[in-house]
């Protein structure tokens, strides 16, 4: 998993933090991970104490099965409730901890593209464009934008089933930026783009 904030070092750790006992809120920006502990019954699978300033990337890496996937959901806001979870989550000085997941500000990218496939690859960029681009020339210019940004010009009509991984994966990325995150969450997003 990493988490980026967009705006420049990198930390790469274990899952495994130190646990401080009183969560305070932090003032500033950035994505704050404070006293956040995540256990599956009786068995601790990760603790972690962190912010991540704009600009900064946090890489969570670990076994599988050490709860890093656990970690997204939770920072996210769907982890499943069969995980105990404690600690607050802060973006920017608002606590997300129980915030519904459209309302965090978050930009989620998996391994796979999860692109709806109901829809072509224009359809699925305009339905995670910003509320504030209103029109529809004003909708249908800042997809075709973002389009040719990722090299992709001239698939606005194109049957998401049709493309590459690598293409598939550049339409998930545009299509979460997008939507203008104030944070991104990463979970091997780019295993998939072409070479």
């Amino acid at each position: 998993m990493n988490v980026h904030q967009p705006a420049t070092g990198e930390a790469s750790h274990s899952a495994v933090r130190q646990h401080h006992d009183e969560i305070a809120q932090p003032a500033g920006t950035g994505l704050v991970l404070s006293g956040v502990e995540i256990a599956l019954g009786q068995h601790r699978l990760l603790a972690i104490d962190r912010a991540v300033a704009p600009g900064e990337t946090l890489t969570v890496m670990g076994p599988s099965g050490s709860g890093k996937s656990s970690l997204f959901a939770f920072v996210a806001g769907f982890l499943d409730p069969a995980f105990n979870a404690r600690g607050r989550v802060f973006l920017n000085g608002r606590d997300l901890t129980r915030l519904a997941p459209q309302r965090r500000r978050l930009g989620l990218l998996f391994q796979d593209a999860l692109l709806f496939p109901h829809m072509s690859v224009g359809e699925n960029l305009l339905f995670a464009l910003a509320p504030g681009i209103r029109g529809r020339t004003g909708r249908r210019q800042a997809v075709e934008v973002m389009l040719a940004e990722v090299d992709l010009d001239g698939t606005f009509s194109r049957d998401p089933a049709t493309l590459s991984g690598g293409q598939a994966a550049r339409v998930a990325l545009a299509r979460t930026l997008l939507a203008e995150p104030e944070a991104l969450l990463l979970d091997e997003p780019f295993s998939r783009l072409d070479q």
